[in-house]
């Protein structure tokens, strides 16, 4: 069972969701109350201080967002060196797994489609008004259930509360965002700075891969992503 790789005080785990390369998300409930939950977790044993502090970024700007829209923050509790976070589960899975496991790449039809995207406007508005940009939407930070429909927006690790950010050049291996996703003016390689349009952007990338099953660009070179969004993006 999983419950026995991973012991958090307080709660009960169920099932591992994700195991990525610097994350670990359970879902599970809190033994006090019942409530089901989802609890994320940093990876390494030791982690550093940005580490530390994209978790607490992703709590402070999440809590202070009380919206159905997006996925509700309970708490951030101390765990072994780092933090466990502590969030709402509604049953959804990512809208990459939704389609995945439904054996196909896209959208199945245009009220399908409405629904999706009609609720993604509708956080793009709540973001807009919070002057929160998001900076890393995709399918796999969309969640989905699978039997209401319900979307939700989460994982605000990299979320900037300003209304501007400027951006320096810096190291593609370094990049704040999944570059597939990325607009133009995170990649640092261009005279703007970021506002909230960079959320549009990224959310314009999403709707073509669910109304296509296919990316804008795709490419498994960096640069040539980087170069495709800086010198294409007007033309889809």
């Amino acid at each position: 069972m999983v419950s026995t790789l991973v012991s958090i005080p307080g709660y009960r785990i169920n099932e591992e969701l994700y195991n990525g390369s610097r994350t670990l998300v359970y879902r599970g409930y809190r033994e006090t109350d019942s409530i089901p939950v989802v609890i994320k977790l940093l990876k390494n044993p030791y982690p550093s201080f940005s580490e530390l502090l994209s978790f607490r970024n992703q709590y402070t700007i999440a809590k202070n967002l009380n919206s159905e829209l997006i996925v509700q923050t309970y708490s951030l509790e101390a765990y072994q060196n780092g933090y466990a976070l502590v969030m709402e589960d509604f049953g959804g899975i990512s809208l990459k797994d939704y389609f995945t496991s439904d054996q196909r790449r896209y959208i199945a039809s245009a009220e399908e489609f409405l629904r999706i995207a009609i609720a993604l406007c509708n956080t793009l508005d709540i973001l807009y008004r919070s002057r929160i940009i998001h900076k890393d939407i995709k399918p796999a930070n969309i969640l989905i259930n699978p039997e209401t429909k319900e979307v939700k927006l989460i994982d605000f690790s990299i979320a900037s509360l300003l209304p501007r950010e400027t951006q320096t050049l810096i190291n593609l291996n370094v990049l704040e965002g999944t570059l597939a996703y990325i607009s133009p003016e995170q990649t640092g390689r261009m005279n703007r700075g970021i506002d909230y349009r960079t959320n549009f952007y990224s959310v314009g990338v999403t709707f073509y891969e669910l109304l296509t099953g296919d990316l804008p660009f795709a490419s498994n070179d960096p640069m040539e992503l980087v170069h495709s969004h800086i010198a294409k993006f007007h033309h889809f």
